[in-house]
């Protein structure tokens, strides 16, 4: 028999942790949401909005941002994995929502793909792409004033280029932080990508 490639949503744990919230809310509460997380892909995200839906409800804006923001990447992700309906079911099985909930999702999905997915296109453009990179360690000595002091700070020019031009950017850190950061890029290189399951 031939295989069929299945393509699986990957949740992390914040993303998780905001579709679960859902589980809460009255179906008609999130389809509210899902009518906000549709809007705001089209038009952009308006924060006013979270503050009076949070008030209408008695509940902090953030958790409803939090909601509205997992909506937007759930239906974000499915565009760019080009999901099928089996797989959509199939990636909120660890999530433990129920069939109405799952069921909900799929149809504001389905009806508002064409737009995610121009939105995804839109995205794709408008990134700007890395040109170059220069630092320098700055290192401020003691002083009359200040005795026995190294602060070494690390300044960074990053130079990108986007649709407008090229444009650079200065930032700066302390020696600490840059190596965190370096161990935490390093270790994400050395994530093999997980393949796509298949089924016989």
């Amino acid at each position: 028999a031939a295989k069929i490639a299945t393509m699986l949503i990957v949740w992390t744990a914040e993303h998780k942790e905001h579709l679960q919230l859902l589980a809460a809310l009255d179906i008609d509460v999130v389809s509210e949401f899902c009518n906000v997380a549709v809007q705001f892909l089209r038009d952009g995200i308006n924060k006013k909005v979270y503050s009076s839906a949070a008030k209408k409800l008695g509940v902090a804006a953030a958790g409803v941002q939090a909601a509205v923001e997992g909506i937007m990447f759930l239906f974000l992700e499915c565009a760019k994995l080009k999901i099928s309906d089996m797989d959509f079911h199939d990636s909120f099985i660890t999530l433990g929502l129920s069939k109405e909930l799952n069921e909900l999702l799929l149809q504001v999905y389905q009806a508002n793909v064409g737009m995610i997915s121009r939105v995804l296109e839109e995205m794709k453009m408008v990134l700007p792409s890395y040109v170059s990179l220069q630092w320098r360690l700055d290192i401020q000595v003691a002083s009359r004033a200040v005795r026995q002091t190294l602060e070494p700070k690390v300044v960074l020019k990053l130079t990108t280029q986007s649709p407008g031009g090229p444009k650079s950017h200065l930032l700066q850190t302390d020696v600490a932080t840059l190596q965190h950061i370096t161990r935490e890029l390093e270790a994400a290189t050395r994530v093999k990508p997980r393949p796509p399951k298949t089924v016989m």
